[in-house]
């Protein structure tokens, strides 16, 4: 064999084992990526892990933070009881509440006379129950006027609808409404008080006798109606008790009357009521 052959034989052999090295090197340059990667990895994990730890070690002190207001509470009395101190300030009795008083209604004469003898009965009654009933009311201090006797004074009283007609004699005290006596034509004791007002006013109860005839109205209109006649008859009698009749109410003419029905209206004013269809 010749020089050139033995070389091609040596050559041969040295390819295979190029072959084999590639791919041993392959791995071997592989190997040292894969752990590599493993320790890229583990700070990467062990990163999170630092704020846990950092919260755990924080959630004690948030604890204790809850705590400590907790601990605080009690202080908030003081506080509440100091608060009032800073209401020195408040200007004394702006917290009461004023006090309203409502201005006097203007009453009319009617109304006023009406009261009086509301209260006359009540005084009465009350009199009447404390045992001294004999004791009558006190009258006006003039004395009354002499009369003749064969005196007559005529006056007609109004009010409302009702109309009485007075007959004023001088007599022991006589009442008589449409042949009846007093208490049985007016039974409601404030009536027979209405009735009697100007007598007891002008101070002639006792000393006059009365005859009414009276109609229309109702029965509380008929006494006002008998009270004003009664006191237009004193007038006649004595003029200077004008004033005085006048003032408390008993010469005012109450013109208050029932309005009449009007044609188309179901009352005197009352309309029918409205029909679209």
């Amino acid at each position: 064999m010749t020089d050139e052959q033995n070389n091609e034989t040596s050559e041969q052999p040295a390819e295979p084992d190029a072959v084999e090295e590639t791919p041993a090197e392959a791995p071997v340059a592989e190997e040292p990526t894969a752990p590599e990667a493993e320790t890229a990895e583990e700070p990467a994990a062990e990163e999170p892990a630092a704020p846990e730890a950092e919260a755990a070690e924080e959630a004690p002190e948030a604890v204790e933070a809850e705590e400590a207001p907790a601990e605080a509470e009690p202080e908030a009395p003081v506080e509440e009881l100091k608060a009032p101190e800073k209401k020195a300030d408040v200007i004394p009795g702006a917290d009461l509440e004023p006090i309203a008083v409502e201005p006097e209604a203007k009453l009319s004469t009617e109304e006023r006379a009406r009261l009086e003898a509301e209260e006359e009965e009540r005084a009465k009654r009350e009199a009447e129950l404390a045992g001294a009933g004999d004791d009558e009311p006190s009258t006006a201090d003039r004395a009354p006027a002499k009369m003749a006797s064969d005196a007559r004074f005529l006056a007609t009283g109004k009010r409302k609808s009702a109309i009485a007609r007075v007959t004023v004699t001088p007599g022991d005290g006589k009442f008589v409404i449409n042949k009846r006596d007093l208490a049985e034509f007016f039974p409601r004791p404030l009536h027979q008080t209405m009735a009697r007002q100007p007598l007891v006013a002008a101070g002639y109860e006792g000393n006059v006798d009365i005859r009414v005839l009276v109609h229309g109205g109702g029965i509380s209109g008929q006494a006002g109606a008998v009270r004003h006649g009664i006191a237009r008859a004193l007038t006649e009698i004595d003029a200077e008790l004008r004033g005085d009749l006048k003032r408390r109410g008993f010469l005012t003419r109450d013109a208050r009357v029932k309005e009449r029905r009007k044609a188309g209206l179901k009352k005197a004013r009352k309309k029918p009521q409205f029909s679209k269809r």
